[in-house]
């Protein structure tokens, strides 16, 4: 009996019915089809699924699924995402200028200078340090005598010297950093701290003494400065430079090449130096302890 019912099941859904459609004035017959239930039956589910596709498609994979409620805009994950970056960015420009500023400050106050990184390194506990056994090398002896060497030729005072003259800069061999004519002079009730220096086109600047590079910028005002901090709170500025030659954080040696000549900035008229020297964060006339 069942074999029976599944044959007559299947006659029904595979027998064939016409479909047609007639003018019912003149029974002329307009359209004529061949179905039958199964044939019916795939037809529409195929249309449905085509259709689902479709629609799934339209609304994963193009903007229009912005006008869908629920959905996000397209743009926002793009917008997020540079978010993330900017601030990442933002965030260690930030850790940057607070290490370069507090270098400033040790570097003023005769402290030693911190690392780039604001972050202090943890101890690893897995060794024991106190047993490491720390032995000079025979390559770090060789770079102590050639530095100890190279000090003894050192034109600026040492740390060694007579205390009493220790913090008299009067007794320190200044070299000029430019050597030319002098346009205008130190005058304090000016509020021009400094001297200016005319010399031919391209000509080097020199650092007066020996020291490290706290600043080497440029500002709308004064175009390429670089300031360079000496031993005993003396401080000397090299403004209006049309190029600068070294770094922050860069160690100079007295005459060496830091700036070159030129005419930077809103404050300038032509070709010139302006040197400054501050002492104890008061400026001095540089006349007075060096030729030009």
């Amino acid at each position: 009996m069942e074999e029976v019912k599944k044959r007559r099941f299947y006659e029904r859904i595979t027998s064939i019915y016409r479909l047609v459609v007639m003018n019912d004035d003149t029974f002329e017959e307009k359209i004529s089809l061949k179905l039958s239930p199964l044939g019916l039956f795939i037809l529409v589910g195929s249309i449905v699924i085509v259709l689902i596709v479709g629609v799934t498609s339209l609304i994963a994979f193009t903007p229009l699924r912005e006008y869908v409620p629920g959905y996000a805009d397209v743009r926002i994950d793009r917008q997020v995402r540079l978010l993330l970056l900017r601030a990442d960015s933002l965030e260690k420009e930030v850790e940057t200028k607070t290490v370069y500023i507090n270098n400033i400050n040790n570097v003023i106050s005769g402290r030693e200078v911190a690392e780039k990184t604001t972050e202090k390194a943890k101890t690893d506990t897995s060794k024991k340090y106190n047993t490491i056994v720390i032995k000079a090398s025979k390559e770090d002896s060789i770079l102590r005598n050639q530095i100890e060497l190279h000090d003894k030729y050192n034109l600026s005072l040492n740390k060694g010297d007579d205390k009493n003259h220790k913090n008299d800069i009067n007794n320190f061999f200044f070299f000029s950093p430019l050597k030319g004519i002098i346009t205008n002079s130190f005058n304090v009730n000016d509020e021009h701290y400094g001297i200016d220096i005319t010399a031919q086109e391209n000509e080097a600047i020199k650092a007066a003494l020996d020291g490290t590079v706290i600043l080497s910028t440029w500002t709308s005002e004064t175009g390429y400065v670089i300031q360079i901090q000496h031993e005993n709170n003396l401080v000397s500025v090299y403004k209006h430079n049309s190029a600068l030659l070294k770094k922050v954080g860069q160690f100079v040696k007295a005459g060496e090449a830091i700036a070159i000549i030129g005419n930077s900035g809103e404050m300038t008229s032509g070709p010139h130096l302006h040197f400054e020297l501050w002492y104890n964060g008061t400026p001095i006339d540089p006349q007075e302890y060096m030729v030009f």
